[in-house]
This record gives C-alpha cells, structure tokens and sequence, in this order.
C-alpha cells in the first residue's frame, strides 16, 4: 500500500451509499455539502456544511497497519485520503488547497464510531480518537470553494485565519 508520488497529494477519493467502508473512485465533484455521490448513514452526526468532507492520513493508515490493524483508505469513512502531509499540523483552522480549484477548512476532529470497530484487531475504534490518541484522528473540513478533485492532484496546506494571527476568523 505504499506511496510514490514524493510530494503531498489526493491518494484517493472514497464514496459510498451510507457507511463504511467507502470505496474509490478516479474523481469527484465536491459541493458546499460534500462529495457528490458519497452519503452518510447518520446525518446527526456526519455530514452537514461545517462536516462536508472527511479527511484521513495515508500514513496514519499504513502505521494503524503495521500494528496489525486491518484498516484501509476509506474503510474508515473518510472522503479524502491525503498522502505526503504532515498529519499533526491538519487541525481545525487549516485550510487546504486540492487540484486546481478545491479549497477547504479543517473544522473539527473526528469522534470515531461504532462502525469502524470491525477495522481494529480488538475493536477499539477509539484508535482513532482525537483525545485519546492525539494526531490520529480523520478530521472534517468545510468547502471553500466547490471544485472537482481527482486522485494525484497535489495539494497545499496553508494556515487558516487562526494561524495567520488574524483577529477574524
């Protein structure tokens, strides 16, 4: 499952009809409210416009692997499997450019459920919990600016507002 590309880029992009696992597509249109043909089961707690798009960390997928984790891009429920990124510098306030026109803004950390226990060799989704495990977690992004993405676009990750030092957000 290793990676080649040598720069930070879009891995892969993951959908599915509500649960987990998603599974790949080559690309995908990304509107104010997520990934075009991608749906959550749980609109309680997924989607929306401040959680339209799950992200999660190639690299943090590959070390889960080496503990004998079977997890895998998008088996998780994330969108967007990012490669070459400094995964603890992805917090809420950071802002991400992907391909030409995909601009989005971490939001918040992700609470791991229920539904991605089958991916842990003892169940313990909370693996994957912000705060129990720092530097972990999937985490949601808002959409900027709507675009459409496909797998290898390269990617940039800029300070959001926050970072700035900016006194608006």
């Amino acid at each position: 499952m290793g990676d080649r590309l040598g720069y930070a880029h879009l891995y892969q992009i993951n959908v599915s009809d509500g649960g987990v696992p998603k599974l790949p597509v080559p690309d995908a249109r990304v509107t104010q409210v997520g990934l075009v043909g991608d749906r959550q089961r749980n609109r309680r707690v997924h989607g929306g416009v401040d959680r339209a798009v799950c992200l999660f960390s190639l690299e943090v997928i590959q070390a889960l692997r080496t503990e004998g984790h079977t997890i895998a891009p998008g088996s998780s429920g994330e969108n967007l499997t990012l490669a070459g990124v400094d995964w603890g510098q992805i917090q809420p306030g950071i802002v991400l450019q992907i391909g030409d026109s995909l601009r989005l803004q971490v939001t918040t950390y992700t609470a791991p459920c229920q539904f991605n226990a089958q991916w842990f060799t003892t169940g313990d989704y909370g693996r994957i919990s912000q705060k129990l495990h720092p530097g972990w977690s999937r985490v949601y992004a808002r959409v900027l600016r709507e675009g459409m993405v496909k797998q290898g676009d390269r990617l940039r990750v800029e300070p959001g507002p926050s970072q700035r030092g900016d006194e608006k957000g």
